[in-house]
């Protein structure tokens, strides 16, 4: 049974048209009753038919077709005890039996955040009285949910399998920071694995520079080039980044301009390459995690690989695309890769 929490209010999909300057509670937007569909898909909800219909009329135009899972074993050294992405393959006829070697399964045992992934709205909370600062350890998830809740396995509440019957799909706008950063005059440069940080004011600079004005139902991704800089590191600078106490990862630097535009842009989701998709550790009391995963259901993609679909953008010169994502329908689940594809 879900936990009813009496003082917020509850909300339908109608909310998102409240401007962020008029919302009551503007870091705490729970839609739909607790348990329910509505309250699992939170801010997907802004993905309707018509929304979709309509991107896929105006993105799909050469039918090009690109990626955005990276090597599953890939962050191969990671953080937090993140174990790296295990994959066994088992004959179905043991050694000397007949038929030996003519069919095979194969067995993952994996940590999605390790690599390429959707944070689900179970894997951050935010503080149970908006007003305290993010070391409060008195907190709530999206929608009210307790930790106990989660933590219960037969409860699966804001789990995965509500975004799993028709998945994400719209369109994709892609900021390309990483190049961007290329074409200044000196060069920006910085390391992936660092407190740099994109402030609000330069992500809409990128998207006027590309010529992109956000649509309600958009899912934003932002490149940073993680890709590429992991993939140079040595195997003991790869070591050297998992066996830091507190590492650090560079990102979007958390506003509250920032996130008024995403909210009255309409974004549904947002997405990038980085490690924690916002600047961590965070430098100020706000967290872009608490808000947009606690306080909206908005889901954050983080780790995928930008690389092909920035070549491709660049190519095509337009910065906007049809996405498709189909998360694993996990009953309870915490993540999921993405199972992403940018169609042009």
């Amino acid at each position: 049974m879900a936990e009813k929490d009496s003082t917020t209010p509850r909300y339908d999909p109608s909310i998102y048209d409240t401007p962020f300057s008029k919302l009551p509670k503007p870091k705490r937007v729970w839609i739909g009753e607790p348990g329910s569909a509505l309250e699992g898909i939170g801010r997907l909800s802004l993905l309707t038919p018509e929304i979709v219909s309509s991107a896929a009329t105006s993105e799909i135009k050469t039918g090009r077709r690109v990626g955005l899972g990276w090597d599953m074993t890939k962050l191969e050294y990671s953080q937090f005890g993140r174990q790296k992405c295990g994959h066994k393959i088992i004959p179905l006829n043991g050694p000397g039996g007949s038929g030996y070697g003519a069919c095979f399964d194969d067995v993952y045992h994996m940590n999605p955040q390790q690599s390429s992934q959707w944070d689900g709205f179970r894997h951050y909370s935010q503080p149970q009285n908006t007003s305290d600062p993010s070391t409060s350890q008195d907190r709530v998830f999206y929608g009210g949910t307790t930790k106990d809740e989660i933590m219960d396995t037969s409860n699966h509440r804001i789990g995965l399998q509500h975004w799993a019957p028709e998945g994400i799909a719209g369109r994709g706008i892609l900021i390309d920071y990483a190049h961007w950063c290329t074409q200044q005059s000196p060069p920006i440069q910085y390391t992936n694995f660092s407190l740099h940080n994109i402030p609000y004011k330069t992500l809409i600079t990128i998207l006027a520079d590309q010529n992109i004005t956000p649509q309600r139902g958009d899912i934003l991704f932002i490149r940073m080039g993680l890709i590429p800089e992991w993939d140079s590191f040595t195997d003991s600078q790869k070591q050297e980044y998992a066996s830091q106490s507190t590492p650090e990862h560079a990102g979007v630097e958390p506003s509250l301009d920032l996130l008024e535009w995403l909210w009255d842009s309409g974004i549904s989701a947002v997405a990038g390459d980085a490690i924690s998709w916002e600047v961590y550790p965070t430098q100020g009391e706000l967290s872009c995690h608490e808000y947009l995963l606690g306080g909206w259901g908005m889901p954050i993609g983080e780790i995928f690989d930008l690389e092909a679909l920035s070549r491709t953008c660049r190519e095509l010169n337009r910065y906007s695309f049809f996405l498709t994502s189909m998360p694993l329908n996990m009953p309870g689940g915490v993540s999921s890769p993405p199972n992403a594809m940018a169609i042009f």
